[in-house]
């Protein structure tokens, strides 16, 4: 193998290593029941009572309708996107706890992603200079000492 390959080896099994991750993470078990399914669109819903709480967890009047609307969509076999627009029609865009992915709002998706990506090519960056300059930095004269520094004293 070549010195730019074994360069080029830490990189590769690290994007293979993230590449799994993002499999595993995004993998989503077997078929959920009607309560879970339910629940997990409650727990993406403001109460719309109380602040600051899910739907799921509230214990407010207003809260178990939430849930009680979203069990009904569920078993009348809605999709996710059509319960969430009705309860969003109902009691504005704001019920929705996860911001939409369209618009000026999907900024909110894509900024950390784009942040990321500068970050990790700034870092690229600094290292490839910061190996140049290392290298660059040596002179013969400095490699001379080590030498002798390393030779076995009299």
């Amino acid at each position: 193998m070549s010195r730019r390959q074994r360069a080029w080896a830490p990189w590769l099994l690290l994007a293979l290593v993230v590449g799994a991750a993002l499999v595993v993470g995004t993998h989503r078990p077997g078929a959920q029941t009607a309560g879970q399914r339910a629940s997990v669109i409650a727990s993406e819903v403001r109460c719309p009572q109380c602040s600051g709480e899910s739907a799921e967890v509230s214990d407010a009047p207003a809260a178990k309708a939430v849930r009680q609307f979203i069990l009904q969509g569920v078993q009348a076999g809605e999709t996710n996107g059509q319960i969430e627009q009705q309860i969003e029609d109902r009691y504005g865009s704001d019920i929705l706890l996860r911001p939409p992915a369209a618009g000026v709002a999907g900024l909110v998706w894509v900024l950390p992603v784009v942040a990321l990506v500068v970050a990790l090519g700034g870092l690229v960056l600094a290292f490839r200079r910061w190996h140049r300059l290392t290298l660059a930095e040596v002179s013969d004269a400095d490699r001379e000492r080590v030498a002798q520094a390393r030779r076995p004293g009299p």
